[in-house]
């Protein structure tokens, strides 16, 4: 079962992330390694967790050893376990939250918490993103 962030409502998956480009052999099959992770991800999960109704925001948090940049894409493995476990459709997905953490070799890990995607929750966002621009 997952551990929870300091009695947040992040839900931690202790594997070392995994790309887009690990999970591929070629265009069209998965890699040993995605097989293997699509296995063991959702041991780490709970049973249920509380999902929002209709559109939603995901946010990320991925724990590496390294700076580099063979981590290019790590959401879509992850979000399709997740949406195949809890019977999501990623389509509600309105926006991702995505945070690069650089830590101890062998303390690699995911979290991820799933909120709803609400007017006020979307300007936030939003309001976000303009300061950035």
């Amino acid at each position: 079962m997952a551990e929870h962030k300091c009695g947040e409502d992040w839900l931690v998956i202790p594997i070392k992330p995994l790309s887009v480009n690990g999970a591929w052999q070629g265009k069209r099959y998965k890699s040993k390694e995605y097989k293997a992770y699509c296995k063991d991800v959702p041991l780490f999960l709970p049973s249920h967790i509380t999902i929002p109704k209709g559109h939603m925001i995901i946010c990320f948090d991925w724990y590496f050893s390294s700076t580099r940049s063979d981590w290019d894409n790590p959401i879509k493995p992850l979000q399709d376990i997740i949406c195949n476990a809890y019977g999501l459709e990623d389509n509600n997905f309105y926006r991702a939250i995505i945070r690069k953490h650089i830590i101890e070799k062998g303390k690699e890990r995911s979290e991820f918490r799933i909120h709803e995607a609400s007017d006020k929750n979307l300007e936030i966002i939003d309001r976000m993103l303009d300061y950035l621009e």
